[in-house]
């Protein structure tokens, strides 16, 4: 073997020599014809690494193809199907205000205004959707291209791209990595298909005032699940999103503006006096429906702040008057040796059934009648519940906060009448974008926000946070997500300068994950989109914050 040449073990075992600087697209013959699902290879994974197609070859590589079936080809495809949808905009309605701006079922939410009006019209959108499959039978080339820090600043101010030249203010690249299209380009934030060919799977449905592109579902693709309107997180989101307009930060540059400027502790008081206020309503709500709730529910999924949303509406609650007390769920657990376990065999602790339901509901019919019930203590080291004399009743003054992931199901409190209910769903649904047509994923608020929590406070390094999260989002979709319309109201954890004050806290945890991790891509993605923001210190988060549950120093106890 000649030393320009390098050999590469693909997925199936079988390794093969080619020269150095050989791009991926190369090897993709063989695998094509050995492939039976029908999809696309759309990207690859090396080393432990996700790449595009066109990736040249430089050392020794393991390579995985990537199709919109797995989960790193799955954001490949939409971040590709994304870019066509924001080309065909910007051609067919030049003038057009056009952003993505968060996750609604299995698609994303996109705002659509013309001439300073929001709306999109069924023409409109049909135009739009005909264009993208022209673009799509077209199937041209969408390249990656590297270009110097002062041609792209050139390009995009010249093309009218603000949100992407107000990235690039706060960056300094010696090179600039894009992807063109036909005239069309876009900052690279990761990998792209290289075709328009394979981007064909995709829907745009009409949700006044603006519109979804709806991707299939990646555990059965290229199949798509029915569309269910989210009209709780939709509210929330639109609200939160016309707050981000009226202080004139939308991306991630915007608020790097407001950092650079020195206007971060204004900033920031104004986001949390807008959640203190949020709660206020919430508490003010509970308390118009007082003598009758009797019980509030807070659900949410992993890392949300139910904990500390929890707390401040006990302190927003006790303003009007009341006395809220709270009961853990934790210590309903079932013993251990009757925990259940899923497909694997593994304990699966997210499972509703970890929890006693037949004493909970008990207990709870007890206290909602005024009647004195001993509450359990879990003992986590043994894995039994224990007795020691703790009891419990309800005053008439007197509210019942329930949280936990479980919260929203009916099962939990099926013995409490419903009117004496009060269900509240707590989620970060964070409005900022990286630019208009690159969103910011909740998910990964979620994911960042955990990580730094299991680090500080569990002892978990962010590798291991990074490979317990599928079994998380797999319990998210089955116990939590399915639930959250049954809520009363919803409530956004999100503030919209976290990520800037996370990120130096994080980006030294996820050094620690090395290319030899499977976790690896997923830590390198998050660096990568953390790379947009500049640093806000944590000193300047306020000690009642919900973000202090996951950096420390909260007024409050957990």
């Amino acid at each position: 073997m000649s030393k320009k040449d390098i050999t590469v073990t693909l997925q199936n075992g079988r390794t093969v020599v080619y020269p150095v600087n050989t791009p991926i697209e190369k090897l993709l013959p063989e695998e094509n014809q050995s492939r039976k699902d029908g999809l696309d290879v759309i990207g690859a994974m090396v080393n432990n690494d996700v790449v595009s197609l066109t990736f040249p070859l430089e050392v020794d590589s393991h390579i995985r193809f990537l199709t919109m079936g797995d989960a790193h080809g799955w954001r490949i495809y939409r971040r590709s199907v994304s870019f066509i949808l924001a080309k065909a905009v910007r051609e067919l309605y030049p003038s057009a205000k056009f952003s993505i701006e968060h996750s609604l079922g299995t698609g994303f939410y996109c705002h659509f205004e013309m001439n300073g009006r929001a709306g999109i019209t069924e023409e409109q959108l049909d135009s739009i959707g005909g264009y993208m499959l022209e673009m799509v039978a077209e199937n041209s080339r969408i390249e990656r291209r590297k270009i110097s820090y002062g041609d792209a600043v050139k390009q995009f101010e010249g093309e009218g791209q603000i949100d992407k030249f107000d990235l690039l203010r706060f960056r300094n690249p010696s090179k600039v990595v894009i992807y063109e299209c036909d005239g069309f380009s876009d900052l690279a934030h990761g990998p792209m298909a290289r075709y328009t060919g394979t981007l064909g799977h995709f829907k745009l449905i009409h949700y006044p005032p603006g519109f979804v592109i709806q991707f299939p579902e990646r555990e059965n693709a290229p199949h798509f699940a029915k569309f269910e309107e989210q009209p709780h997180l939709f509210q929330i989101f639109r609200e939160h999103k016309q707050w981000g307009r009226i202080l004139g930060v939308q991306t991630a540059g915007q608020l790097n503006a407001y950092t650079a400027g020195g206007e971060t502790e204004e900033f920031i008081r104004i986001a949390e006096a807008l959640h203190e206020k949020k709660i206020a309503r919430i508490a003010d709500n509970i308390a118009e429906r007082n003598p009758q709730v009797k019980s509030i529910l807070v659900a949410g999924p992993s890392s949300s702040g139910k904990t500390t949303f929890s707390k401040r509406l006990a302190v927003q609650l006790k303003v009007n008057g009341l006395q809220p007390v709270t009961i853990s769920v934790d210590d309903y657990f079932v013993d251990r040796e009757h925990t259940p376990r899923d497909e694997h065999g593994q304990l699966d602790f997210e499972h509703i059934e970890t929890i006693d339901l037949k004493l909970f509901n008990e207990h709870l019919r007890a206290l909602d009648a005024g009647e004195e019930v001993e509450l359990p203590k879990f003992n986590f080291a043994i894995g039994k519940r224990e007795y020691k004399g703790n009891k419990m009743k309800i005053g008439e003054d007197q509210l019942l906060i329930i949280e936990g992931i479980h919260a929203l199901n009916p099962r939990l409190t099926e013995q409490v009448p419903a009117p004496h209910k009060f269900k509240v769903y707590v989620s970060a649904l964070t409005q900022l974008n990286l630019d208009f047509n690159n969103r910011i994923s909740t998910t990964d608020n979620r994911l960042i926000r955990r990580m730094i929590r299991d680090n500080r406070f569990r002892g978990n390094s962010a590798l291991a946070t990074l490979q317990m999260w599928p079994n998380v989002r797999r319990g998210e979709k089955r116990w939590v997500f399915p639930f959250q319309n049954e809520a009363d109201i919803a409530f956004n954890s999100a503030l919209d300068y976290e990520l800037a004050v996370l990120k130096s806290m994080v980006e030294p945890l996820l050094l620690e994950i090395k290319p030899h991790h499977l976790q690896y891509a997923e830590a390198r993605r998050l660096q990568d989109f953390l790379r947009g923001f500049i640093a806000i210190p944590v000193d300047q988060v306020p000690p009642t914050s919900i973000l202090r549950e996951f950096t420390g120093k909260s007024n409050f106890r957990y």
